[in-house]
């Protein structure tokens, strides 16, 4: 197999529209210091661009939606007398537990069950956090005969999972992260510490009520569930899916975007998606969008379908970008016969009207020039088939092009098709991902031959390719399969990924 350093399938070899950093070196240097002032490419940029951030609130007005109207303020259901739910045998026989609360012990936040019914649970989480503290240390997880409980401190807020999982501790505090970014989309960092500053023992809840959806959809985008999807896989590698398209189609869209939104005063970027995928975005020149950021965005907009009913403007944080201010969003799918969706954020609070003529403007340019069409052709594709490109002994693969943090997935078929076997595959890669970013032992190639398939992890200073082989290919078979696949996605790469960073 060839190095890959220099002519790795879907690097441009120019700047990239996404920031690309090695994810769990990011997630480190999170856990040792807060958003402010991490020196994230980006941080404080809204003040930058000149908008004006107004912590806890957002532009209200015609044809504009309030952060109070996405998510409904509720107050927290009272102290229940129902039966412990620590003994609730279907409560405990869940996979997975997420649970967030303050540092001061209140509860915010369980993926199952109720939060009142765990206050005790919550006590005990919030007293080992405590006393680990106090002796100058930080408790990052603790393992039982099954269990992994993994601890995610960012005060004011502690985030706890506990998983039957193979799983690193490293790519369960990745979830965590994202999670904790859900709740920074809604409140911003400023606004949620001035909170706690004031009020110790504040209730989270009566400001995120109506907001557990999206968390609770984050999570099963992250994969250990039933769901059989290759989203999963974006959040192992902190990467970015495309929406195959053909360059000259992508070439015309971005052009239509480009020339209806150029002119427009503080608009930060333009950000078209279909299928949890990009099918391109446009930024402010010097401004760049992280992963992250981005799967907030398409959380978001995969779990409301209000959103496909009428043009909405709403407020969103993207803490990567910036934690502590509000980015304006006009969101609206590009027509009723292409479900495909743009958002064009700014820091102006009152431009939802130049905005949504200039949306118009784009669908009919994209109308005229078949693009509509051609979306709907990409969205209807069932995705790469190994065997229809002449490598059935290959059935499954992951590839990160690390140069634009963009992944390409082949589509998932016999015998990962249930949800069962799919979860079984899931698992394979996040250990040999585990295994290869191992902070104390990395390792560059790892080949593995399992019972049922034979698993191979290849990371290089361009990418990282992920495959999973029928069982009984010959190892020396693997080194031409491999080479084989990479030169096909290096042959279409310029519709399998976007190839350049365009600007406004």
């Amino acid at each position: 197999m060839s190095d890959g350093g220099d002519v790795e399938p879907g690097a441009s070899g120019g700047e990239s529209m996404l920031i690309t950093t090695d994810s769990f070196e990011e997630l480190s240097e999170e856990m040792s210091s807060s958003f402010e002032g991490a020196g994230q490419k980006g941080s404080g940029a809204i003040g930058q661009i000149g908008g004006e951030v107004e912590e806890g609130e957002a532009s209200n007005g015609a044809g504009v939606m309030t952060k109070s109207d996405s998510f409904c303020s509720v107050q927290s259901n009272p102290q229940q007398d129902a039966e412990d739910q620590l003994q609730d045998a279907e409560w405990l026989g869940q996979k997975r537990h997420v649970f967030i609360l303050s540092t001061a012990g209140k509860p915010i936040y369980s993926l199952h069950g109720s939060e009142d019914k765990l206050a005790s649970l919550f006590g005990v989480m919030q007293a080992l956090v405590s006393v680990v503290q106090s002796n100058q240390d930080a408790i990052k997880s603790i393992h039982t005969a099954g269990m992994t409980f993994v601890f995610l401190v960012k005060s004011p807020l502690i985030l706890v999972a506990v998983l039957r999982t193979n799983r690193s501790v490293q790519q369960i505090q990745m979830q965590l992260s994202d999670v904790y970014n859900q709740i920074l989309s809604i409140l911003t960092l400023s606004y949620m510490n001035k909170i706690y500053e004031k009020r110790k023992n504040f209730d989270l809840r009566r400001l995120l009520g109506g907001s557990e959806r999206l968390i609770n959809h984050l999570l099963a985008n992250c994969g250990g569930n039933d769901q059989v999807s290759n989203n999963t896989f974006s959040f192992l590698t902190n990467s970015v899916r495309i929406l195959p398209l053909s360059p000259s189609i992508r070439d015309s869209i971005t052009s239509a975007i480009q020339s209806n939104c150029s002119k427009i005063k503080n608009l930060v970027f333009a950000v078209l998606i279909a299928q949890n995928k990009l099918i391109c975005l446009i930024r402010m020149k010097k401004y760049f969008i992280h992963p992250a950021d981005l799967r907030l965005i398409f959380n978001l907009i995969e779990c409301s379908e209000s959103f496909k009913a009428a043009e909405s403007w709403t407020p969103i944080c993207l803490p990567k970008f910036d934690p502590n201010g509000y980015l304006h969003a006009h969101v609206s799918y590009l027509a009723d016969d292409c479900e495909a969706c743009l958002l064009l954020l700014s820091v102006e609070r009152d431009v939802f009207f130049t905005l949504s003529e200039a949306k118009k403007r784009i669908t009919d340019k994209l109308r005229r020039s078949n693009c509509l069409e051609a979306i709907n052709e990409a969205m209807a594709s069932p995705g790469i088939s190994l065997r229809t490109i002449g490598i059935p002994e290959i059935r499954h693969f992951i590839y990160k092009c690390k140069s634009n943090a963009q992944l390409l997935c082949s589509k998932i078929c016999l015998p990962y098709s249930a949800p069962s076997e799919f979860h079984r595959l899931e698992s394979l890669y996040c250990s040999i991902h585990s295994r290869v970013h191992n902070p104390s032992r990395p390792l560059k190639l790892l080949y593995e031959m399992k019972e049922r398939e034979i698993m191979l992890a290849w990371v290089t200073s361009g990418y990282e390719l992920y495959v999973t082989f029928e069982p009984l290919v010959d190892r020396n078979a693997v080194i031409s399969l491999v080479n084989k696949l990479l030169k096909w996605i290096k042959k279409e790469e310029a519709s399998l990924f976007i190839m350049n960073a365009p600007v406004f």
